[in-house]
């Protein structure tokens, strides 16, 4: 039997268009405010870094008088710890992020202060023992040295180089090495020492992540604004649509994330 136009129309092809505009239509819509990945469940996986950087942050705020978290996001991460020091303050530069940081934060005592992210920080001198942050986009080495407290340490996870970038490639094309090889530990571990700092802990681990459908590479791209700069639906149809036809005949696109746990104390 041959297919007639209208079969044409409405078989397998015309069904797995139809998804793929429902997926589009889904991920666009949802909000990407906050640092809050839940949306992905059932749609992406990521492998968590071994040493567990939430439960770590916790046990050092609980033994903290005053600490600063950079980069709050939404304030997701801070909010996870059992118990918050007497000061406590938050930085973000995002209008949405401030606003919800702050819902988030206040309750428990903490401020949230605008920051755009740019030298210097909006602190005194020595004014806290610990300095926190999760994925800070760019860290000032000497604002950190400048406002930690004599013995006061900094402890952050950071993203490490070539995070994701099957898939930043997959949109781009081939990086340049140099892009490749950026937020490399080792160059972190030399600018913390050279703004003073002794640096106590380094640790890398490279870790798997799926994404599941054309959805979730949406969501993660809108969301994680710097992969792809500049990304729009409209902008990448074709791609994402060639994506969407391997997910959906090869299974998961695989990508791996890199992240590296740093800790640095100021001498004294």
């Amino acid at each position: 039997m041959t297919a007639t136009p209208d079969d044409a129309r409405s078989g397998p092809a015309a069904a797995g268009r139809a998804r793929f505009e429902d997926l589009l239509a889904e991920a666009g819509a949802v909000s990407v405010d906050g640092w809050d990945f839940s949306w992905l469940e059932g749609r992406a996986t990521e492998e968590r870094p071994s040493w567990g950087y939430a439960r770590a942050m916790g046990e050092r705020l609980g033994r903290a008088r005053a600490a600063l978290d950079i980069q709050t996001g939404g304030g997701e991460v801070l909010a996870s710890a059992p118990k918050l020091p007497p000061l406590t303050v938050a930085t973000e530069g995002w209008p949405a992020n401030i606003a919800r940081a702050t819902a988030l934060l206040h309750p428990l005592g903490a401020a949230v202060v605008a920051d755009e992210d740019e030298p210097p920080l909006p602190f005194g001198d020595a004014a806290f023992d610990l300095v926190v942050s999760r994925h800070p986009v760019t860290t000032w080495w000497e604002e950190i040295a400048r406002v930690l407290a004599p013995g006061g340490t900094y402890f952050s996870q950071h993203v490490g180089p070539a995070s994701v970038f099957e898939l930043v490639e997959y949109f781009l094309g081939p990086q340049p090495p140099h892009v490749r090889a950026g937020r490399d530990p080792e160059q972190a571990r030399a600018a913390a020492e050279a703004a003073g700092l002794d640096v106590i802990g380094l640790r890398t681990e490279r870790l798997r992540t799926e994404f599941f459908d054309i959805g979730a590479v949406v969501y993660f791209l809108r969301k994680v604004i710097w992969m792809v700069p500049g990304f729009t639906v409209d902008a990448y149809r074709p791609q994402l649509a060639a994506l969407h036809r391997l997910i959906e005949t090869e299974g998961p696109f695989v990508a791996h994330t890199t992240r590296f746990l740093i800790e640095a104390r100021q001498p004294g």
